[in-house]
């Protein structure tokens, strides 16, 4: 028998961004503590994950080099298989500046196919990336991404040295794909939303488990199915306007495509929002 089809519960997309030393993996642990379940870890840090399995309960596999988007899927595919409700990637850096990850790659490919041609390159690169952010976006898990920062140092009061993260190593436009992201400083290891959809984060905070119970309620909220997805689909469309570029624009429509998903009537919207500024941003190329 057919039925009226229904939306699941929301799944956690979030991103902790940050330099080396700001507790990314133990604020991704903490965080996946809260949420419940059983959790599994992707570790291309090499064990660093581990060092904390007596705060944590998890279970972890060690991805080494290359770090294609093809073995970032496997590994989430085993998890989903496997049952996980969480699973934390640490770090998804790795499969865009690693090595074997998407910036090698598509030097490789711009030299073997292209005569060292890297923009046409990314025709090839730029899809299997694709298929790996989908993959998130999709799953059945809760996901928790770390990316790494380039770190700044500077002079703060009383002469005392900083550590800022800077820009994230990932995709221009990464930040798009996810829930909420969370930049975290060296010192003191607060958690500041740079992209917040629960509008749970208007304060810098600590990291706890608690902040994955808060998390998991909003994600279990009574709110409708379908009045969430128009929540999240304000943001989306803000998202697609403000989009500096063409890849940004279709990170930015991609994820609006997920919360989408299921409800045909909210559909229209997000396609006219990209149109308009795919438009906008063909006219900005063109020579005065």
């Amino acid at each position: 028998m057919f039925k009226k089809a229904e939306r699941k519960q929301a799944k956690l997309r979030l991103a902790l961004a940050g330099p080396s030393g700001s507790g990314k993996t133990y604020s991704a642990l903490l965080l996946a503590q809260g949420l419940g379940g059983r959790i599994a870890v992707l570790d291309t840090e090499h064990g660093s994950a581990s060092l904390y399995a007596d705060l944590v309960d998890f279970d972890a596999m060690e991805l080494h080099a290359p770090y294609s988007p093809e073995r970032y899927i496997e590994v989430i595919v085993a998890a989903e298989l496997a049952g996980y409700d969480t699973l934390i990637i640490d770090s998804y850096s790795h499969e865009w500046t690693g090595s074997g990850g998407c910036l090698e790659q598509n030097e490789t490919v711009a030299h073997q196919k292209f005569r060292g041609n890297t923009w046409a390159a990314w025709n090839e690169t730029t899809p299997r990336h694709r298929k790996l952010t989908d993959k998130i976006l999709t799953s059945s898990m809760h996901i928790i991404c770390t990316m790494r920062s380039k770190t700044e140092t500077v002079q703060g009061e009383g002469k005392k040295i900083l550590k800022l993260g800077m820009k994230s190593e990932q995709r221009d436009g990464t930040d798009y794909e996810f829930t909420v992201v969370l930049d975290l400083t060296h010192d003191g290891h607060t958690a500041t939303a740079s992209k917040d959809r629960t509008k749970l984060f208007d304060q810098p905070e600590l990291i706890s488990e608690e902040t994955g119970k808060r998390l998991l309620s909003w994600l279990n909220s009574g709110i409708s199915p379908e009045e969430r997805a128009k929540e999240l689909l304000v943001d989306a469309i803000a998202d697609i306007r403000q989009a500096a570029d063409m890849a940004a624009l279709e990170s930015a429509y991609n994820a609006g495509r997920v919360i989408v998903h299921g409800f045909d009537n909210l559909k229209p919207s997000l396609v006219a929002a990209k149109e308009i500024r795919k438009a906008e941003l063909n006219k900005a190329r063109q020579p005065a």
